[in-house]
This record gives C-alpha cells, sequence and structure tokens, in this order.
C-alpha cells in the first residue's frame, strides 16, 4: 500500500484537498476502485496531519442481480474499519432502462448517482464527496472528449460544486489503475459484482482497450499524455483571428 498511499497523499497535498474538520462522503460502487479508496483513506487518516470523518455510502440502483453474499462482506468490512456503509436505495436502474430506455446510459447515470450521493452528503452534513477516479480514468476521459465531443476537457482533481454546497475530490488522479488491481488483491479486499448490463460495453471500455494498444508500441504514452495535462504549454491550441469568426 506503500505506493498507493504516497500518490494519494501527493494528490491530497497539491490540490489542498483535505482540511481540518472534513466530513467526507466516499461514494462506494462496490467496485476495486472504491473499495480500495476507502481503505487507502482509513490508512491515511491514521497519520494525516488533518483530522476528519469519514461516511461509506452505497447508491443502490435497484438492480435485480446483486449478490447479497459479497452485499454483506462489502458491510462488514467496513464495519471492521469502524465506518458505517450506508446503502441508499434509488430506482436508476429503472428510469435508465425501463423508462426513458437509454442507448448510451452512462452520462445520466452518472449524473443520477451524483445527486444522489450530493443529497445525502447533504443529511449527513458532510462537506466533500470522494469519488475513485484514478490517473487511467483521466486519460481515458480526456480522449472520449477529444473523439466523441471534439473537445480537450477532462474533470478536475477537486471541483465545487454550488448547487449543493459540496466538494468533489479525486484523491486517486496520481493512481494506476494497474496499481489498484495489485493492491486489491494483495489486501482481499471484498468487492461487488457490477450488475449493470452495459459493464464492459461501454464507450470507456472502448478507450481503455485502445490505450492498452497504444501502450504495447509506445510503452511510455500513458505517462507522457498524463502529463500533458499539467504540462505548462498545454494551451498552445489554435484560435481563430477575428476576421474569421
Amino acid at each position: 500500500m506503500r505506493k498507493i498511499l504516497g500518490a494519494m497523499r501527493r494528490a491530497i497535498n497539491d490540490y489542498s484537498m483535505i482540511k481540518d474538520g472534513d466530513r467526507i462522503v466516499v461514494g462506494v460502487s462496490g467496485g476495486k476502485d472504491s473499495m480500495l479508496l476507502f481503505y487507502a483513506l482509513t490508512l491515511y487518516k491514521a497519520f494525516s496531519p488533518q483530522k476528519f470523518e469519514l461516511f461509506g455510502v452505497h447508491i443502490d440502483m435497484g438492480f435485480e442481480r446483486v449478490d447479497m453474499a459479497e452485499m454483506i462482506a462489502m458491510q462488514e468490512f467496513f464495519a471492521k474499519h469502524n465506518t458505517e456503509l450506508i446503502i441508499e436505495k434509488t430506482n436508476i436502474a429503472e428510469i435508465i432502462f425501463d423508462i426513458r430506455k437509454e442507448s448510451s446510459p452512462c452520462s445520466l447515470c452518472s449524473k443520477m448517482r451524483r445527486g444522489a450521493l450530493c443529497t445525502k452528503a447533504n443529511e449527513l452534513n458532510a462537506n466533500k464527496i470522494a469519488l475513485a477516479h484514478h490517473a487511467d480514468d483521466v486519460l481515458e476521459t480526456m480522449l472520449m472528449s477529444f473523439i466523441y465531443e471534439g473537445r480537450l476537457s477532462v474533470f478536475a482533481p477537486q471541483s465545487y460544486m454550488d448547487r449543493t454546497d459540496v466538494t468533489v475530490i479525486r484523491p486517486f488522479v496520481y493512481v494506476e489503475e494497474g496499481d489498484i488491481r495489485g493492491a486489491v488483491k494483495r489486501n482481499e479486499l471484498p468487492i461487488l459484482f457490477n450488475p449493470c448490463p452495459v459493464d464492459k460495453h461501454t464507450k470507456r471500455e472502448y478507450m481503455k482497450k485502445l490505450v492498452a494498444k497504444i501502450c504495447e508500441d509506445v510503452p511510455f504514452a500513458k505517462d507522457r499524455m498524463i502529463s500533458a495535462l499539467e504540462h505548462p504549454e498545454r494551451y498552445n491550441l489554435w484560435q481563430k483571428p477575428d476576421s474569421y469568426k
């Protein structure tokens, strides 16, 4: 866990993500990323110069194919670390797949789950939500925006949401997915199977495979593309002269 904690601490310090007195909701999907984020934050809390509280919140989307044994194991893991895992039941799955019949559901699903998390954070008087987006997510999001939307855009390590007065932090933005996978296995963290019918069949999954293919030919490509986000010349893009407007 030393490498994970080192990268996480660097992100927290670089972007001043955590301050004394923070009440932080960890968004727990049950996947490897969010489970490791919670575990890493509990370890970080023991030596952190800032004193803060943690809450685990799982947004139950209403899927029927949820393994209850896995759910119980996840709850027991949180209890072991003196944190209650709050399960917030919703009908997000019904709205997206049965009512709206979304063909590309990921964007709407993300917004609805984020809204449910913010609502719960307000109820808990929490001022921050920690999400487990990692370095590979950053790169994949940037490529999706570039290829599918025709713009260069990516989520921020920290962002304030004025509608709900909650700040979203992403302590894993310097952590690579391969390191997460290894840490989860070594620490035997419980994982909840993702029952979403489009899991592994999304644009993000295509980007993941595309990046893997690029890195086969250019092993350092991932590091270079991620470092471009902080490069001092990142704004060296075209801008049409006024006469062309």
